[in-house]
């Protein structure tokens, strides 16, 4: 491909958010970047970029350039991989995201036991309470929960979990129990990230829109706001059981649990033929296949 060099220095330029980043990814210099893409655009004979002295946005058709150049690249660095990976045992970077407090407690100990095994992988993780757009961020692999939204991606089902409703016994004294779903517009409800509760009600899923008077993006935020008599919480087992189980949370409505909801390994179409990443993702599964490593 004649134009490979600069179909790279593009892509970049728009991954990285500038030349100068894109050039310090790719080890030359930012001018060098620059005539790249303007050959490029000039041999397309297309604008694909739109500069200004200090940043620059995407046309409508670098924009459809762009996502095209990008899977192709990163179907190309996946099928060298996957040839790599028939010569010798996996290695390269794998970058991984996860929410915080799943991830410093769950994931991120099974992760370094994983690096012992395979000490030429090097692994990027980065726990964030955001939902991070594995393709344009580049990102090899998301563990998420819940609901998944994105069906260009794969996913594979890393364990179950189940979601309590419950407020603490000082809480209870004050406000009457909730005994049926449309009571819950009675409480003040802790928000999390979602503000739809999940339930199962005849058999079927259902969400559920509540408001009240405190949010945070913070699960172990919501727990104690919970445990302190604020309100009524939504949350999953591994923040709420220790809790329920010392009586500093009561669980209520339990005929409206939904049974379970996912944690899931997710991860971008280009990348399932990697080596390292099959690797990490069977050994996750099995070190989560009895459930959660309490």
């Amino acid at each position: 491909m004649r134009n490979w060099e600069a179909v790279e220095a593009f892509v970049e330029v728009v991954q990285q958010g500038g030349f100068s980043a894109a050039a310090r990814k790719l080890k030359v210099s930012p001018s060098h970047i620059s005539r790249l893409v303007a050959r490029l655009e000039a041999e397309m004979n297309t604008q694909l970029l739109y500069r200004t002295t200090r940043t620059f946005r995407l046309s409508d058709a670098g924009e459809h350039y762009y996502r095209q150049c990008r899977d192709l690249l990163q179907g190309f660095a996946a099928a060298e991989e996957a040839l790599a990976g028939f010569q010798s045992e996996p290695s390269g970077n794998l970058r991984v995201t996860c929410a915080t407090t799943f991830g410093e407690r769950f994931l991120a100990p099974q992760l370094n036991d994983f690096m012992q095994q395979y000490p030429k992988i090097s692994l990027d993780l980065y726990l964030t309470n955001r939902q991070i757009d594995l393709i344009s961020e580049g990102y090899d692999l998301a563990v998420r929960m819940g609901t998944l939204k994105d069906s260009s991606l794969l996913a594979r089902r890393l364990c179950n979990r189940r979601e309590y409703l419950c407020a603490s016994p000082d809480y209870l004294q004050r406000h009457p129990m909730p005994h049926t779903l449309a009571e819950l517009n009675r409480h003040n409800c802790l928000l999390g990230s979602n503000p739809w509760w999940l339930f199962s009600e005849n058999g079927q899923r259902r969400e559920l829109k509540v408001a009240g008077n405190w949010r945070s993006n913070s699960g172990p935020a919501l727990l104690d706001a919970a445990r302190k008599g604020l309100g009524i919480a939504q949350l999953p087992d591994y923040y709420v059981e220790p809790a329920l189980a010392r009586g500093e949370l009561i669980s209520m409505l339990e005929q409206y649990r939904y049974p379970f909801s996912g944690v899931w390994l997710v991860y971008p179409q280009a990348r399932q033929r990697s080596p390292r990443l099959q690797v990490l993702c069977d050994f996750l599964l099995e070190r989560f296949k009895e459930g959660l490593p309490w």
